[in-house]
């Protein structure tokens, strides 16, 4: 098993979006707004299978462009998990990201070990959420 590490949407449809990427979510997204969100994303950095051509992993930010940037998801497929994908989809994204002054994002508890490797320091923060709306809303 081979895997690809790419920057761009390019050659990824609907059709490689299979594999439960949202495991644990009460109300996951859809295929065509999974898509939608990779696409609206300010930069997207994904795990490919060589094999299958089906994306295993992804990491997305969303930003400014000019001072700063926030992670909102980071996902690799269970079966692909523990295998470096989401250490090399982080480590390229933090790159990627490196001229902008702050990089942030929130994540549980148990997850905060992962990032204080990748040189990240715990802050605080607030949230709303409305899980109702966790299916994502697609304008036309």
């Amino acid at each position: 098993m081979g895997i690809t590490f790419r920057d761009t949407l390019e050659g990824i449809g609907i059709d490689q979006l299979s594999g439960n990427f949202f495991e644990g979510w009460p109300n996951s997204p859809s295929t065509p707004t999974f898509l939608k969100l990779l696409e609206q994303s300010y930069a997207v950095e994904l795990a490919v299978d060589e094999d299958t051509g089906n994306m295993v992993g992804f990491i997305q930010a969303i930003s400014d462009g000019v001072l700063s940037a926030y992670i909102p998801l980071l996902e690799v497929l269970p079966e692909y998990q523990g295998k470096g994908i989401g250490t090399e989809l982080v480590e390229r994204m933090f790159n990627r990201l490196s001229d902008l002054y702050m990089i942030d994002l929130l994540c549980d508890d148990e997850l905060q070990g992962f990032y204080e490797k990748k040189g990240m320091q715990k802050a605080s923060g607030m949230v709303i959420r409305h899980y109702q709306n966790q299916v994502g809303v697609v304008n036309s």
